[in-house]
């Protein structure tokens, strides 16, 4: 069943277009990265879908429902959750109030106590450190942290733009095994922006290529990781 639908959207800055007639399709359950170069609108595209930036043309469709044009609230509450690049943690406030966050974008705010204690559950570290400012977090640890908020919105698809940004390889793995983990057991959807393909071929699910607004690519990301056509239309090789 497809839960998230992009038809055709053009997203401007100004008279810079930095995205030209996208079309995708998630279904539930899925994995979906997208990747591409510096510029190329991954980021773009995950702002357009979480309604931060506005579409000029074409819609967005979650769970059957329009939601371009909509708030980026309106989206949360639908079952939208965008962990953005660079973590934005509240460094001054507590790990718990920066969980607690999240569950103000949420319809039913009676369940957020279960959540909170399953996100608790799900990484313990934060139990551990709920009263300490989030500030005196690694970057790994931060990373956590916004995937916990995200899950206090309640989502049934998260979109997270870089996760492997600026952390260890050891880091990364245990934050990807945290995804999957949490993607079969609370059956969740997951939309990845990851500028290398290395970690969607050791991941799995679908990959789509990105490369100056377009989408020029789209298949199984283990097969192009292995071959040469998803480097060739990384770089826009053999184009004439």
């Amino acid at each position: 069943m497809t839960i998230l639908s992009v038809d055709g959207i053009t997203v401007r800055y100004g008279r810079l277009t930095a995205l030209r007639q996208a079309s995708l399709k998630v279904d539930e359950g899925e994995t979906l990265f997208i990747t591409g170069p510096n510029g190329a609108g991954k980021s773009t595209l995950l702002k357009a879908i979480a309604g931060v930036v506005p579409v000029a043309e074409g819609a967005i469709t979650l769970d059957g429902k329009v939601i371009s044009g909509g708030s980026p609230e309106d989206t949360a509450r639908l079952g939208f959750s965008m962990v953005p690049e660079g973590r934005h943690v509240f460094g001054s406030l507590t790990i718990e109030e920066n969980l607690m966050l999240g569950a103000g974008m949420r319809k039913d705010r009676a369940r957020a106590g279960d959540d909170l204690a399953a996100v608790y559950e799900v990484f313990p570290m934060l139990k551990e450190r709920r009263d300490k400012p989030a500030g005196v977090l690694s970057g790994g640890q931060q990373q956590m942290l916004v995937i916990g908020r995200a899950l206090m919105t309640g989502p049934r698809l998260i979109a997270i733009d870089e996760p492997s940004l600026g952390l260890a390889p050891k880091v990364i793995d245990q934050v990807y095994e945290t995804l999957l983990e949490l993607r079969d057991k609370r059956g969740l959807t997951l939309v990845i922006v990851e500028q290398s393909s290395t970690r969607a071929m050791m991941t799995g699910g679908r990959m789509l290529l990105l490369r100056s607004g377009e989408i020029v690519l789209e298949g199984d990301a283990r097969s192009l990781a292995r071959g040469d056509t998803l480097k060739k239309a990384y770089f826009g090789y053999g184009e004439h």
